[in-house]
């Protein structure tokens, strides 16, 4: 099945964009009942009540799109994209230690109020964590992503699925290629969606084993591939003992931006975590990485596609799942 996709471009340099982007949307039972303006009639005003609430969210803090947005990979890679990742309880995904930086939380929570409001019991945890990433990524200015909704919230949340699941920071190309794969992500997905870390910021921990600390407590950067200045700058915020609570902007030039600045740090060997140097390094990866940095449009255009198919990974659709009243509990 041939869908198209609408995506809007917004940067600082250019006036608005409608590109269209055929990709090629495959219906396999896992999606089958998806659909694009799944809520026209139950609910029409979903997608505007969900995307006014981050944006108003995002305007009194400017950090909240980078946190959807990785609220969402933290959901999907785990159960597929079922809203596991909000569940509250002992033994949850939120628990394990990968995920007690997570934020974003209370805008997903306020969206489901209003929704709860105007169409109690029609729209999923689910398709608000999605379509609040989509918003996030426009709000910071990127593209807008057509995508389609139906998504049913799981009722299963383990914290032991989640390491297995999710990206380390100190991944191998390997490694990262073997995860991504397994979730039906190829490795152009794999680049393209790295590039999510043009926003958001991260703890010190993050990036702390490119680093070694001597007996007087003293940093000395040791990963060879890091920019030295780069280095010194990220030592002076993330010195010895920083309180676990310290972050730093995952893109030190543009934070706020979702452009491709990324990729051009990446180059300049500026790159936050071995997990994003590596896509240097490694011969499979490298090409795409200077595309993208040299020509913005390309990566808008790729991450359009690379986002459909994130947002579709292991979807629990009809009567699998249900429907949940609050996102942190199951019924």
């Amino acid at each position: 099945m041939e869908t198209k996709i609408t995506v809007f471009s917004s940067t600082s340099n250019l006036c608005t964009l409608l590109i269209l982007v055929v990709f090629s949307f495959a219906v396999s039972p896992s999606h089958a009942s998806l659909s694009f303006n799944f809520y026209a009639i139950s609910c029409p005003g979903a997608e505007f009540m969900v995307s006014n609430t981050v944006r108003s969210a995002s305007s009194a803090d400017p950090t909240i799109p980078g946190k959807l947005l990785r609220l969402l990979f933290h959901d999907c890679f785990v159960e597929g994209c079922d809203a596991s990742v909000l569940l509250q309880g002992n033994g949850t995904e939120r628990t394990d230690p990968a995920n007690t930086s997570l934020g974003g939380f209370s805008v997903i929570d306020s969206a489901k109020r209003v929704l709860e409001i105007f169409c109690p019991g029609t729209v999923s945890c689910a398709d608000i964590i999605a379509l609040a990433a989509r918003d996030a990524v426009a709000i910071a200015g990127g593209p807008s992503v057509q995508i389609p909704t139906g998504r049913r919230d799981g009722r299963i949340s383990n914290a032991a699925n989640v390491r297995p699941n999710i990206v380390d920071t100190s991944f191998t190309m390997d490694e990262m290629t073997k995860l991504f794969s397994s979730k039906g992500l190829s490795l152009d997905d794999l680049v393209t969606l790295s590039g999510a870390h043009t926003i958001g910021l991260a703890h010190c921990n993050a990036f702390s084993d490119r680093f070694r600390q001597d007996s007087k407590g003293k940093l000395t950067l040791i990963d060879t591939s890091l920019d030295s200045t780069y280095a010194e700058e990220l030592m002076k915020k993330c010195p010895a003992g920083a309180s676990t609570s310290t972050t730093v902007s995952n893109d030190p030039e543009t934070s706020l931006a979702f452009d491709n600045q990324y990729y051009t740090n990446l180059l300049a060997h500026r790159g936050l975590f071995q997990s994003d140097s590596v896509l240097v390094k490694d011969g499979r990866t490298r090409k795409q990485v200077e595309a993208f940095a040299n020509d913005q449009e390309s990566f808008i255009r790729s991450w359009g596609e690379s986002f459909l198919k994130l947002t579709t990974i292991g979807v629990k659709t009809d009567d699998e799942g249900e429907i949940r009243q609050s996102c942190s509990f199951a019924h």
